[in-house]
């Protein structure tokens, strides 16, 4: 992305997209994966795998999904919205509920 032209994410999604594009080239470098190697297996020109590697917003969702597949950490993925690990969610669903419970009357 052009450090010129203004982002229109969010600057906390900003940040965890760098994060995760830091994490996927750590993984890739800790199995030992070359770039030209890991670009190949993703279908895309090493400087996709690079802007991947940096938390480029543009890069397609199922580049990501692939590159999670070839660093077997596609369940983390699959996982990543999941209603069980959604604290949010969980706590307005908790907030939600009856402050208490009434007998139906006969």
């Amino acid at each position: 992305m052009n450090s010129a032209t203004p982002s229109p994410l969010p600057l906390p999604a900003q940040s965890a997209l760098r994060k995760l594009g830091r994490d996927l080239a750590l993984a890739r470098r800790k199995r030992g994966i070359a770039t030209a190697d890991m670009a190949a297996r993703l279908f895309v020109g090493r400087n996709t795998l690079w802007r991947l590697e940096r938390g480029d917003a543009s890069i397609a969702l199922g580049t990501l999904a692939t590159a999670a597949h070839v660093l077997q950490l596609t369940d983390r993925l699959a996982e990543l919205a999941a209603p069980a690990r959604d604290g949010l969610a969980l706590a307005l669903d908790e907030r939600r509920l009856p402050q208490r419970i009434r007998r139906p009357r006969a």
